[in-house]
């Protein structure tokens, strides 16, 4: 195995899962801190916000060949993430208790996504000369689907645990929020 096979394995089954292990720590800190009473739906708004920005690239370097375009809009997501990132702490921060824990589950957020770009711009450094003006290739501003493509287990799977442990208990949170909204909107006042 050489080194860009090694660090493309590296990404795909060390620091993807590790980033969805952290997402689903988070999760859980919500679930246990109970911020559908404190916070409620307007904190997870930011969160499956995030998971969108997240998804974009992710989606993007599944499918497609990683060249100069899918590296601009792989950038842009991240700088968007990192801010919203950082307006969902300073919400939530002044709303509700986070705790250490949380809080170091929120530095992996923060970090790991910063790895898998950085880790795609090894793999594709070249692009990414070309993207700032340097290097000897043009920007490649083509969309192509990945040639060859990733194994189709490894999708499945892949999407199946975003699905099952991001996008489902982001959704289940939502709900609670809404919930607990509606439950004290109808509360008789003593």
């Amino acid at each position: 195995m050489n080194v860009t096979e090694f660090t493309q394995n590296y990404l795909l089954f060390v620091v993807l899962p590790l980033w969805l292990a952290a997402g689903f720590l988070d999760w859980l800190c919500h679930r246990i801190s109970r911020i559908e009473l404190t916070t409620g739906p307007q904190e997870t708004f930011i969160h499956l916000l995030m998971l969108a920005e997240a998804a974009v690239p992710v989606l993007l370097a599944i499918f497609f060949e990683i060249t100069g375009l899918v590296l601009i809009v792989m950038l842009a997501a991240w700088i968007l993430h990192e801010a919203t990132s950082y307006w969902d702490v300073s919400y939530a921060a002044a709303r509700r208790e986070v705790t250490p824990f949380e809080q170091r589950v929120h530095d992996y957020l923060g970090v790991v996504p910063f790895l898998a770009l950085s880790l795609v711009f090894v793999l594709h450094w070249p692009q990414v000369l070309a993207i700032f003006g340097f290097g000897q290739q043009p920007t490649d501003l083509s969309l192509r689907w990945k040639e060859p493509p990733l194994p189709a287990g490894y999708v499945l799977v892949f999407l199946g645990a975003i699905t099952l442990f991001e996008v489902l208990p982001f959704l289940e949170e939502l709900g609670r929020g809404v919930r607990a909204r509606r439950a004290r909107r109808i509360e008789p006042v003593p």
